[in-house]
């Protein structure tokens, strides 16, 4: 009888030959949109809170700080009124915050990946693994369930099911996708995150007006990734995952966190974070691009969180960049917000959509490398080396 070994090597699935490439991107929002410019008065007149004048100036002096244009809501004035417990600050609200999360976010999730399939334009029965990411609300089972049911994927689809990472899960994903890809030939890996800000939205609070940056920063959305290795006739690579690191950044205990308690997912923001963020992240270049021979940042692409205007800022006179080359994490805050762990693959499909549009070569901009940065609670950085592919007519 052939041994164990033997055995396992017959019904092992064969190893990918090339690395694990992002075949397709799709992207969602709900319908409900809030101009920046007039969310202080919006959000001081939902919660009953108009007579706290100096604290909704001080919102709205936020609000004009931020750079953003607009951003998109689950939840609007009537889902508000129909959930008085959302208009309070520390009223027991999980419960009615929970029935929308676990709803809506399987929804939303769902609508993203069905632009993704169908720019993929391979039947979702190809589809073998499925990485799904949210920090809005928890069940059992949970959104990867619900989105396998609404999608109507395979029974058997291996999936991970990842809740309250925060920002910079938009790197981890696609660091599990090129290890699920690679290792198995004909791996099709769906990646989905979404989020909703219903978990957050709560009434303003003279005794904690951090949350004022919360409230004007986060909103919702979702995005999807095709994710696979050895691409199949008619399969059209957007960018090779080359590397993926991860790594806490020293001396940032405490800087991004979240509690999620009887009044929801309460976020703290230090105002540390830009400096701590911007302090580091010229290690974890030296790290992921010396290898390549690569030194100068101008000459990559870049697809960085858009956690804030300061971020952005930071990093951007740290690293010694031209203004233009953070235009895609830029765009996507000033038209989105802060989605969290979904901001980047926004900014990823930002850059392979201008590119095809100025008839560039590749999808990184005109540039061969680039690199995609999560920032998150930890501090947790996640570096995902890229390698754009040719644009084909």
């Amino acid at each position: 009888m052939p041994g164990v070994e033997a055995v396992a090597q017959n019904i092992s699935p064969a190893r990918s030959d090339g690395l694990a490439a992002i075949l397709a991107i799709g992207r969602a929002n709900p319908p409900n949109i809030v101009e920046q410019s007039s969310f202080a008065d919006l959000y001081f007149r939902l919660h009953n809170s108009e007579h706290l004048v100096d604290l909704k100036k001080k919102l709205q002096r936020i609000c004009d700080r931020t750079a953003i244009r607009k951003r998109h809501f689950v939840w609007d004035e009537e889902l508000l009124m129909a959930n008085p417990c959302l208009r309070t600050v520390t009223e027991p609200s999980l419960n009615a915050r929970q029935k929308v999360a676990i709803t809506e976010i399987p929804k939303l999730g769902a609508a993203a990946a069905t632009n993704a399939i169908a720019e993929w334009g391979r039947p979702k029965s190809d589809i073998t693994h499925l990485i799904f990411c949210t920090t809005s609300g928890m069940d059992l089972p949970g959104a990867d369930y619900q989105l396998i049911r609404l999608l109507g994927l395979n029974d058997n689809i291996q999936r991970i099911m990842l809740y309250q990472q925060g920002c910079f899960a938009g790197g981890t994903v696609l660091r599990l996708a090129k290890v699920l890809a690679e290792s198995r030939r004909s791996a099709r890996v769906l990646i989905v995150c979404a989020e909703t800000t219903t978990v957050l939205v709560r009434s303003p609070s003279v005794e904690n007006q951090d949350d004022l940056v919360t409230q004007a920063l986060f909103a919702d959305g979702a995005s999807a990734l095709i994710v696979g290795a050895d691409p199949n006739a008619g399969e059209k690579p957007v960018f090779s995952v080359f590397s993926t690191s991860q790594v806490l950044l020293p001396d940032s205990d405490g800087a991004i966190g979240g509690h999620v308690g009887e009044n929801g997912l309460t976020a703290t923001l230090h105002r540390d974070v830009p400096a701590v963020i911007s302090k580091n992240v010229g290690k974890c270049l030296e790290e992921a691009f010396t290898p390549l021979g690569i030194s100068d940042w101008n000459s990559i692409f870049w697809a960085a969180h858009p956690g804030g205007r300061a971020i952005l800022d930071q990093v951007e006179e740290r690293v010694g960049l031209k203004p233009e080359k953070m235009w895609a994490s830029r765009h996507v805050l000033a038209e989105y917000g802060n989605m969290s762990s979904v901001s980047v693959h926004f900014a990823l499909d930002e850059i392979r959509r201008r590119s095809a549009k100025e008839g560039k070569a590749t999808t990184g901009d005109g540039f061969e490398w680039g690199v995609l940065f999560g920032f998150g609670p930890g501090l947790t950085v996640e570096t995902v080396v890229l390698r754009s592919a040719p644009i084909s007519a």
